[in-house]
């Protein structure tokens, strides 16, 4: 096992500094970046604080150090995790189940205002996607007069383009994958069940250093490899049919994913066709991506391509979105894009086709956009994958 990087605690404070001086440019007094089990990113990106079962939030003003807000139960749990010092807790931070905690001394979030300087006059949300209710209901009412607005595009920026240090824990997060990969490939056989298979791929996973999955792994087979979202069931692997399989590790909260589609024994040559112009389009779509290149051309080129080879009515979407603290996120390569990729800028270049009610394909692997073309993180079994 390789030696695990970690983002060290000198990024963590430049990226407070890096926020606050865009708070100044929106003319932003408090941000309050907010996530929960399912999607930690912006907190993550800020404290290294993944919550769990109750959700988080970090609150900054414009100088100084930022708060970590976490739920009643969360205290010792965030201390030994946070790389922010100052904790406090909140009512609405706590889990749905909505336990009163009678008796215990909780903060508000005028407390938090307070405590970040006073004088709020604009708040920006950070996460307003997935925010409750409950919470959102709390920040406008202990805001008072100030206005509440959306500002996820401020950390979106930031984490668009990655640190060498953040590269370093992506490759870290590529290679258990492929490794995993490879256990799958050697041990998957007919009469076990896709969540059997799931088994395989997590032991390896963790045994490799891993702290967690970077998404649920799929083992979609059968009609059920038309997914392009989904989870394993304990349906039975069979020879001759396709199963779309897609393994991805956590590390240090940068998630990896390497996707191959695959078939026990001998593929029907209309599924090996299209198996292999989807092969074909993944590497052009690598070979479209350049800083500096336009994202919605990227796009054009990929569906002309398809259109040209008689297989465009088989696309769903595609063919990149960004890849970091969380395995789907913004931007999106899409048609409709406004920006200019940069360099170390991170995508999962993915290739997903699928015939309806039959059967359906992944290609997907990790790239980093360098100044002449792409740095492929994961490279591995890209070929028709016959068992």
């Amino acid at each position: 096992m390789a030696h695990t990087p970690r983002i060290p605690d000198s990024e963590f404070k430049q990226r407070w500094q890096t926020l606050q001086q865009k708070m100044d440019e929106r003319d932003i007094d408090v941000v309050i970046a907010h996530g929960h089990e399912a999607d930690p990113a912006n907190v993550r990106y800020l404290s290294d604080y993944w919550p769990l079962f109750e959700t988080g939030a970090v609150a900054i003003g414009r100088e100084g150090d930022p708060i970590l807000l976490i739920g009643p139960e969360s205290l010792t749990f965030a201390q030994g995790r946070s790389r922010i010092p100052r904790i406090m807790q909140l009512l609405q931070y706590r889990e749905s189940a909505e336990p009163d905690y009678p008796g215990m001394e909780l903060a508000t979030f005028s407390d938090v205002f307070d405590a970040l300087g006073g004088k709020v006059k604009r708040i920006g949300v950070a996460g307003m996607p997935i925010l409750g209710v409950p919470l959102y209901e709390a920040i406008v009412g202990g805001a008072g007069e100030a206005e509440v607005v959306k500002a996820d595009d401020l950390l979106t920026d930031m984490r668009m383009v990655k640190s060498e240090n953040e590269l370093a824990c992506m490759r870290e997060g590529f290679r258990i994958s492929e490794i995993a990969t490879e256990k799958v490939l050697n041990e998957m056989e007919a009469g076990m069940t896709e969540q059997q298979v799931v088994g395989i791929a997590q032991g390896a996973m963790y045994a490799e250093g891993a702290e967690y999955e970077g998404h649920p792994t799929y083992v979609l087979s059968g009609d059920a490899s038309t997914h392009a979202i989904g989870r394993p069931s304990p349906k039975v692997l069979k020879a001759g049919e396709m199963i779309q399989l897609n393994v991805g590790a956590l590390v240090a909260g940068y998630s990896s994913s390497v996707g191959r589609p695959v078939c026990i024994g001998s593929m029907p040559a209309d599924m090996r066709e299209l198996v292999e112009v989807g092969l074909e389009a993944h590497y052009k779509t690598m070979e479209f991506i350049q800083a500096g290149v336009p994202a919605a051309e990227v796009v054009v080129k990929f569906e002309q391509f398809l259109e040209e080879k008689g297989f465009a009515q088989h696309l769903l979407y595609g063919p990149c979105h960004s890849i970091g603290l969380m395995e789907v996120e913004r931007p999106w390569m899409e048609s409709s894009s406004t920006y200019d990729l940069l360099e170390n800028m991170t995508f999962q270049v993915d290739t997903f086709l699928y015939k309806e009610g039959q059967y359906g394909l992944r290609w997907e692997d990790g790239v980093v956009v360098t100044c002449d073309g792409v740095e492929m993180l994961s490279d591995k079994f890209l070929e028709v994958i016959e068992l």
